[in-house]
């Protein structure tokens, strides 16, 4: 995941094509991702750049997952046609449409819970299941590693992005050989 958000990171900032998607079906994936983390008050799918995580993820640690994007784009994309005609692709869809596109699909394939964003589907591996995965790990990786660009993902849930793991840990640690010198070291110097 980590070698998914460096990659994640320099392809958003130089703009560098994709490597497991093509173009359309990676503007089909940003689509979706948008809906499953929508920006508002604050940042979603689409600032965090997630699109580029997940096809570094499907070109390498998730490669085996790429077949099921492509045929999960393909039936999102007859769902869409099929439910709104005239609309030629999920991503041409307003953000209602795409919305009752997703529930429906997400109907047929699994149940629902709810969550704070958006209904997300409860378990299973269909497409619907794998883009929520994708999109929420793409959306809350560690921002070192390059993904989740510029804290989007971390400002939703509040996490502070400065490190809190500096010396001394805790009471535990204050006997721990090297936290501090032992006093007979500290004599022979």
């Amino acid at each position: 995941m980590v070698a998914a958000a460096q990659h994640a990171h320099q392809a958003a900032v130089s703009k560098q094509s994709f490597e497991a998607l093509t173009p359309d079906q990676a503007r089909e994936v940003a689509a979706i991702a948008a809906r499953i983390i929508p920006t508002d008050e604050l940042p979603g799918a689409a600032e965090a750049h997630v699109v580029y995580f997940i096809d570094r993820a499907l070109k390498t640690f998730a490669s085996d997952n790429l077949p099921l994007y492509q045929s999960g784009l393909v039936e999102v994309n007859r769902a869409a046609a099929e439910m709104f005609p005239g609309v030629k692709s999920f991503s041409a869809a307003t953000p209602e449409q795409q919305d009752k596109i997703l529930t429906e699909l997400s109907a047929k394939q699994l149940p629902q819970t709810g969550s704070r964003r958006r209904n997300q589907p409860a378990a299973g591996s269909g497409f619907l299941q794998t883009i929520w995965y994708d999109t929420v790990c793409g959306f809350l990786v560690d921002p070192e590693g390059g993904g989740n660009r510029d804290f989007a993902g971390w400002k939703v849930i509040g996490r502070d992005p400065a490190h809190s793991f500096s010396p001394p840990f805790g009471y535990y640690d204050k006997d721990y050989p090297g936290w501090q010198p032992l006093p007979a070291e500290t004599d022979k110097k």
